[in-house]
């Protein structure tokens, strides 16, 4: 017979392999139970709500109106001063389409009545963004009654576990498969990794690197419209064209492909701030608009890849210091960075130029308003944090 600890070395540990199965039900649209020290709340995310799933739910939390909780970014949006996610009490007669745009729309005319988050309303915010849903969430009390007629049951979770679920996650991903693929010019071996939660990552390792030494590395996070597409609204494609092309040069090195899309919002949360970029916003307004902060990406993922690979030392093919220090703080010494010069156009200006001014990228050439820049590297930079 199966004992108590084996069923729990199959399933893995428990806290965390519930936060898992509550990241799937945000992705399925679904609610869940998130429960805290003091008390136990419902989340259902407003992203891809529908009007029978809004009724459903009210009757679930009933007598008790449920509120619409919002990221403190979005809360300043709004004109409140907040710190912490806050929540908005909802007349009972809104629909999901207007609850909707009281989380996402540029100007919101309304006024409305500012309630205190719940305990567990941190947590619930974490899931959304794990979800890649947008992080807005209507919360409401357990109605026990109703709560048993649920069927299936809701999924329940512990609050305290949702914090630590982006780190458990990294020190899980593992090896899938591997195989060379031909590219223009060149092979590569494709390297694929697999996360707890399914999804995948992909280490392009081109020639042989020398693992003695720091080994030149691109995290590229996927840019669908830019790397598959072509787009010239962002730098992404040239980019990654580019990182490859100085690896073969260089005699070998890695790009790590990763599940970043839009700086870790996902492609349709991606979507809605290329919206708002066109309605005036720039990429980190648009951002924040929607209740995110301008860069959602963990690098643990990177990190975790980068040991099975045996490389501990790197050179970061980046113009943006943040990846620098994200790689570090996840135990990767990082020895110096090469510059991606990519060209600057009309249609990447403005997007360039925002990341320059006011995410800290290292873009000298937008910000010298030059109409091209050259795409030849300069020198290794002094490194960031030497091993």
């Amino acid at each position: 017979m199966m004992s108590e600890s084996t069923r729990v070395n199959l399933l893995g540990e428990p806290a965390q392999v519930a936060v898992g199965r509550a990241v799937s039900e945000f992705r399925s649209g679904r609610p869940v139970l998130i429960t805290s020290a003091n008390e136990t709340i419902t989340a259902l995310p407003v992203d891809g709500m529908t009007e029978a799933m809004l009724v459903a739910f009210r009757l679930l939390c009933r007598p008790v109106q449920p509120f619409l909780l919002i990221t403190a970014r979005r809360a300043r949006i709004m004109g409140v001063e907040a710190s912490a996610p806050t929540g908005i009490a909802l007349p009972d007669f809104y629909s999901a389409g207007e609850i909707f745009s009281l989380a996402s729309a540029i100007q919101v005319s309304c006024q409305f009545e500012f309630v205190p988050a719940l305990a567990g309303a941190g947590a619930a915010i974490h899931l959304a963004k794990q979800a890649q849903r947008l992080p807005a969430l209507l919360i409401g009390a357990v109605n026990l009654a109703a709560l048993h007629m649920c069927e299936p049951p809701l999924m329940l979770v512990p609050a305290e576990a949702v914090a630590h679920y982006r780190s458990a996650s990294a020190i899980a991903v593992t090896f899938a498969a591997e195989a060379t693929v031909p590219l223009s010019g060149s092979s590569a071996r494709f390297v694929v990794f697999r996360h707890s939660t399914g999804g995948t990552a992909l280490a392009v390792v081109v020639g042989s690197p020398d693992l003695t030494q720091p080994v030149p590395v691109r995290l590229h996070s996927a840019c669908l419209t830019g790397d598959v597409f072509g787009s010239r609204r962002c730098d992404c494609g040239d980019q990654l064209k580019l990182a490859l092309a100085r690896l073969q040069e260089a005699g070998g090195g890695a790009i790590l492909y990763l599940e970043q899309e839009g700086r870790g919002l996902g492609l349709a949360n991606k979507m809605r701030a290329y919206e708002l970029q066109d309605a005036g916003l720039d990429t980190v307004d648009a951002n924040t608009t929607l209740g995110f902060d301008d860069d959602e990406r963990d690098y643990g993922v990177a990190a975790r890849m980068l040991k099975i690979l045996g490389c501990n030392r790197v050179l970061m093919l980046t113009n943006n210091p943040g990846k620098l220090d994200g790689l570090a703080d996840a135990g990767i010494g990082v020895s110096g960075r090469i510059p991606l010069n990519t060209p600057i156009h009309a249609h990447n200006r403005r997007y360039l130029a925002a990341l320059a001014k006011r995410a800290g990228h290292l873009l000298d050439g937008v910000l010298a308003g030059d109409g091209e820049v050259s795409e030849t590297n300069a020198a290794h930079l002094q490194a960031k944090r030497p091993s």
